[in-house]
């Protein structure tokens, strides 16, 4: 059964959404039989490639929200991302910038058979170091990171080797009604919007796992049991 996260970068929701993915498929009775699968939905496209902002700065200049409201929001996010065991989770306190070429980089290392390392180790970098992953030399930092060929992965990033595929992830993504990140799909069949709890999420895995793996019941002669109308009682010898 797989299960598909499509996820921003820079998505603090994104980050703890996958988080509860994995925890739960780890308490999946079959999780050995899930495979986790992320796909990009780019939503930083707008900022600048050449430098990187505040995450303050960004809220009060694309959504006007002031420094106690921006305070108030990711507090909540830092709370839920500790309690779950991401500590630290930093939010408020980091720089935001255009994720293109972090996306691209994710999907050569995805190629590369580190798909999931590979958006686990960015999270990590991002959310719990507060470090950059925006420029070509970051990116190399981190391919070293994931025990990737750094000349190759130089190469597929300056050549622009995966912009038509990460557009085409987001497109799909979209084709299937996701209008944000992070959007998660159980089975091909069933899309959920946003960071749901991992007790929602095991729900989700255990409805397509019952629907996919019907009970099969084998007559093996009759034996005694309860029913509607009372009990069986078993013959004489």
């Amino acid at each position: 059964m797989k299960v598909e996260i499509w996820a921003e970068v820079t998505c603090p929701w994104c980050g703890l959404g996958s988080h509860r993915v994995d925890r739960a498929v780890e308490r999946f009775e079959h999780s050995d039989q899930v495979d986790v699968v992320h796909r990009s939905f780019p939503l930083a496209g707008g900022f600048p490639t050449d430098r990187t902002v505040s995450v303050r700065e960004a809220l009060l200049s694309k959504h006007g929200i002031s420094g106690t409201q921006a305070k108030a929001a990711t507090r909540q996010i830092e709370t839920l991302a500790g309690a779950e065991g991401l500590s630290p989770y930093r939010v408020l306190d980091n720089v935001v910038g255009n994720t293109e070429l972090a996306h691209e980089f994710l999907a050569h290392a995805s190629a590369e058979g580190k798909n999931r390392e590979a958006w686990d180790t960015i999270f990590r970098t991002y959310f719990g170091k507060a470090e950059p992953v925006f420029a070509l030399e970051d990116l190399l930092h981190l391919s070293d990171e994931l025990g990737l060929d750094r000349d190759l992965t130089r190469q597929v990033l300056t050549d622009r080797r995966y912009r038509t595929q990460v557009k085409d992830d987001a497109r799909r993504a979209q084709g299937l009604g996701a209008t944000g990140a992070p959007f998660i799909v159980v089975d091909g069949r069933y899309g959920v919007p946003g960071a749901q709890d991992s007790d929602t999420l095991l729900d989700l895995l255990q409805t397509a796992w019952d629907e996919t793996h019907p009970i099969i019941l084998t007559p093996v002669g009759d034996a005694p049991g309860c029913g509607p109308d009372g009990c069986a009682v078993p013959a004489r010898p």
